[in-house]
């Protein structure tokens, strides 16, 4: 069903799709612990660009290729001639005769858009300023492992700035029947095509999309309170400003004591203690937020077996 095509956004995947990905991603978890071998893309090979760097992203995917009995490639603009000004269809297009798949981490989304229409073999999207699916579907598996398989009805609520990882959760939770409440400051909401194409997709699962500026709001009764980095990667000239404007809305304990008695706390990570999220809540729930770390590994294996298989 999805083998040689894209993943750009959780909003192009059916329920079904999204569904496959996480049996697999958990089939896949499972058979790494029990050291059973998985070489479903044995010969295969992923090209990696780089235009924004990370820990998590590069690690899980060229570890997962190997895993995986195929062989990743690390491409950063020092390697590319994109760094030099070559037209990104033209890179796609010679990619695609020595590739099996691309991988891209960038900044704008229409980046990734073109370089998967002028491409001929499927294209990942490792993150984007819009958005990051990878990321919430890895989401979505760790709270079916926390909070069981049936995500239908659970309430996740997201506290901070609206960005591509609060885009990513409207779509996840869209698909996956949850209710979903978003609290930012108003200037700060999440992209506002995101925010309609997500409320219709919620329509045909019986989700709900919400926005609101209170954080306890957001937060009541809540079984998952995700939070993210105040000032992502290329806005960090505004970090001491945006520390004031989001100072109410720090995942802390009096915060979380509004949320559901048995609520989880995750974070995609890499996490700014006494900022968005506090020692003490981070800590109690690192179990959560490390299981959701590793599963970037396993879902992501997923996603290219699927894609490329």
């Amino acid at each position: 069903m999805l083998k040689g095509r894209d993943l750009l956004s959780i909003h192009e995947l059916t329920v079904v799709e999204v569904e496959e990905i996480l049996e697999l991603a958990a089939e896949l978890k499972a058979k790494q612990k029990a050291g059973i071998e998985h070489k479903l893309l044995a010969g295969k090979t992923l090209g990696m660009i780089f235009e924004k760097s990370s820990t998590r992203t590069r690690v899980s995917f060229e570890t997962g290729m190997y895993q995986l009995g195929g062989q990743a490639l690390f491409l950063s603009n020092r390697d590319l001639q994109l760094g030099r000004g070559e037209p990104i269809k033209d890179t796609a297009r010679v990619l695609s005769r020595y590739l099996d798949g691309i991988m891209i981490r960038t900044y704008g989304h229409e980046r990734v858009v073109e370089l998967a229409e002028y491409a001929d073999i499927p294209v990942i999207n490792a993150l984007t300023d819009l958005l990051h699916p990878c990321q919430v579907l890895t989401d979505l598996l760790t709270i079916k492992e926390h909070k069981g398989k049936n995500l239908k009805g659970l309430k996740m609520a997201y506290v901070g700035d609206g960005n591509n990882m609060t885009n990513s959760y409207m779509y996840g939770c869209a698909k996956a029947g949850m209710e979903f409440v978003a609290a930012t400051p108003e200037d700060y909401r999440p992209d506002e095509t995101v925010t309609r194409q997500a409320m219709e997709d919620a329509k045909a699962t019986g989700a709900s999309i919400k926005l609101v500026t209170d954080p306890v709001e957001a937060v009541k009764g809540a079984d998952i309170v995700v939070t993210d980095t105040w000032a992502s990667m290329g806005q960090e000239e505004e970090h001491d400003a945006r520390k004031k404007i989001f100072a109410p809305y720090q995942v802390n304990k009096e915060l979380m004591a509004h949320a559901d008695k048995r609520a989880i706390v995750m974070h995609c990570l890499p996490a700014y203690r006494g900022e968005e999220i506090t020692e003490e809540v981070l800590e109690a729930n690192a179990d959560v937020i490390f299981d959701e770390a590793e599963n970037r590994l396993h879902t992501q294996k997923a996603i290219m077996a699927l894609l490329m298989g």
